[in-house]
């Protein structure tokens, strides 16, 4: 039984990263003689076994044939005749097609550690083109590394563009999209997952919304970057900046979608945006089948960003509704989510990364004050119903204007 370290744990390994993760390939073996020696068979489509100690996955050595279009219409041939060099080859990037053996020597057949060292993103063979998959992936992969300075390769691009015009991307079910998408979110650049499949023309297929708002323009006054979608993608990396959490990342990345919706004749103003955009959101999140948590924190984002970001000109009274519409008047409640996502908007342009946000504490003060005042006295009053409810706002909106000007 000849067992290989392969993909992710080899590639990590070299660049330093922890491996938190091994997978592992065995050539020369069949499935009865697996099962034989303890392991236990976990694979739907292919075979997989657990180990009977270590419960890492241990896959045979298997070739593909392209069989029908999208990422599931695959023949897999697994038997013990497939080196491990046919297995390398069905792999998606150079990168990931290494393999060490017992002895941590490196097997890389196909150009990995090369390209790893060129920080470079490239297939491992025109098979690429059959898995739509792999578009969503390399760009993955992009948000991952393009710290560290990966690129695309140039043939790779040229290829995913034309999977991407061939419609073998369409064939993408919402919930893998979406799987990709939350991944890539969790990512160090988030914004480099939009940037290769908007280079590859993929983003338009998959994610239109992001897409329209490219070439949209801005008033150059409070936008020097002025076109939308380039903001867009600016404010996602300071969010990425501000918080690890995906559903502030994601927030952040839709917040502006109704700027697509702006008549050209209206450019560069955007009237009204911020509830345009809210059908989109619907779309978006209803077709990718968006988590509700995700949905509900960029609805506030999209919808009451403006409000955040004239914060310390509003009216103690406006303050207290725009706590009160964002639900943030309850125990565990998510302000500092969409304050972050907020924070990410302000300084998504250029020239403005560093700059203070001061509505965050103006807000996060009004809060507190709100918060300070408590229903039992009204209730003690007998006071019930709407007659509860606007006592309370009275008294929330003075404890306030009490605040502010302390």
């Amino acid at each position: 039984m000849k067992t290989f370290l392969v993909g992710g744990a080899v590639r990590d390994r070299l660049l330093g990263y922890p491996v938190t993760e091994r997978d592992w390939v065995v050539v020369g073996e069949t499935p009865d003689a697996m099962i034989a020696r303890g392991f236990r068979p976990v694979g739907r489509d292919f075979p997989v076994f657990l180990h009977p100690q270590t419960h890492e996955e241990y896959a045979l050595a298997r070739t593909e044939r392209k069989t029908a279009p999208g990422y599931r219409g695959f023949a897999v041939h697994a038997s013990a005749e497939v080196t491990l060099e046919q297995d390398l080859l069905r792999r998606d990037l150079t990168i990931n097609a290494m393999a060490q053996d017992e002895s941590g020597q490196l097997i890389d057949p196909y150009g990995g550690l090369r390209d790893l060292e060129a920080r470079v993103l490239r297939h491992v063979s025109p098979a690429f083109g059959e898995d739509p998959v792999r578009v969503l992936r390399v760009a993955r992969f992009a948000a991952r590394y393009a710290h560290l300075g990966f690129k695309v390769a140039e043939e790779t691009v040229e290829l995913m563009r034309n999977m991407a015009a061939s419609g073998e991307v369409d064939a993408l079910v919402p919930e893998r999209v979406w799987a990709e998408l939350a991944t890539a979110l969790a990512e160090p650049t988030p914004a480099a997952f939009f940037a290769v499949l908007r280079e590859c023309t993929a983003l338009e297929r998959l994610f239109p919304e992001i897409d329209r708002l490219f070439g949209v323009p801005q008033p150059a006054e409070h936008h020097p970057e002025v076109d939308t979608g380039i903001h867009t993608l600016l404010v996602l990396e300071q969010a990425a900046r501000l918080s690890s959490d995906p559903r502030v990342r994601f927030a952040a990345l839709t917040h502006d979608l109704g700027k697509g919706l702006t008549p050209p004749e209206f450019w560069p103003r955007h009237r009204g945006h911020e509830k345009a955009g809210l059908e989109l959101l619907e779309n978006l999140c209803s077709r990718l089948k968006a988590p509700n948590d995700y949905k509900r924190l960029a609805e506030k984002v999209m919808r009451y960003h403006g409000h955040c970001h004239r914060a310390c000109e509003l009216r103690p009274s406006t303050l207290v509704d725009l706590l009160q519409r964002l639900d943030a008047l309850r125990k565990n409640n998510h302000l500092d989510r969409f304050l972050t996502a907020c924070e990410a908007d302000a300084k998504g342009r250029p020239g403005h990364e560093d700059k203070p946000y001061p509505q965050s504490d103006r807000i996060r003060r009004a809060q507190r004050a709100a918060l300070s005042v408590t229903a039992d006295g009204l209730l003690a009053k007998g006071l019930r119903g709407k007659a509860l409810g606007r006592e309370l706002r009275k008294l929330r909106i003075k404890a306030v204007r009490d605040c502010s000007s302390q």
